[in-house]
């Protein structure tokens, strides 16, 4: 993570605040420390509290590009993409890698990612903008990913696989080599992809089936 601004982290939810573990442990400080580096930001109309694990919350309004880098803690692929459509054209977004992720030099990441501790991304990995990668995620070889990609802790994506925009992968999931999944899918927890995935929507289970509406 580099930024010479003050981190704001957009959410203050439970991912957020493992976010701010994330950051601590990155930065090489004390969480006492934390507040000198980093704050939380709500929606206005979910403002209700101005401090989180002892660091300062602001609202929405009082956000200032030209002060803070932002970090989107939120999870879900499609609120995420809004937030980002809202923010000023001018946003600076960090990203973050936590120190006991493993990360080749072979890897491309988007501004604004997310990948937290035991991670493994291996080589010839390309991963779009504003990506959550959860606790023990692991990415093979020459895969391609687009933005607003998002998995679970314990999800495992072997090589070569292509996905869409606003993919989710949940926990303990797993994707077999070469597959393919178009945008706006879910994976649900512990799913099993042997398939090509070419609708948008929910799967679940082992074999992977869609759920409808």
């Amino acid at each position: 993570m580099k930024s010479d601004k003050k981190i704001c982290i957009y959410g203050a939810g439970g991912f957020g605040a493992e976010v701010l573990c994330c950051l601590i442990d990155a930065l090489g400080i004390s969480p006492d420390e934390a507040g000198k580096y980093a704050c939380f930001m709500t929606d206005d109309a979910f403002f209700n509290e101005q401090e989180l694990m002892g660091i300062e919350v602001i609202r929405r309004s009082s956000f200032l590009p030209d002060v803070y880098s932002v970090l989107i803690a939120v999870g879900d692929p499609a609120a995420r993409k809004k937030i980002v459509a809202s923010m000023p054209p001018e946003t600076d977004y960090a990203s973050l890698i936590h120190p006991r992720a493993l990360v080749s030099k072979w890897v491309e990441l988007g501004e604004g990612s997310i990948v937290t501790a035991g991670s493994i991304l291996t080589c010839n990995i390309s991963i779009g903008k504003h990506a959550h990668l959860n606790l023990n995620t692991t990415i093979g070889h020459d895969c391609r990913i687009g933005d607003f990609f998002t998995t679970a802790p314990g999800a495992n994506i072997s090589g070569k696989c292509t996905f869409g925009e606003a993919v989710y992968v949940g926990t303990n999931a797993a994707v077999k080599q070469g597959i393919g999944i178009c945008d706006n899918v879910t994976i649900g927890m512990g799913g099993i992809v042997v398939k090509d995935i070419k609708e948008p929507g929910v799967y679940i289970g082992n074999p992977l089936k869609k759920l409808e509406k």
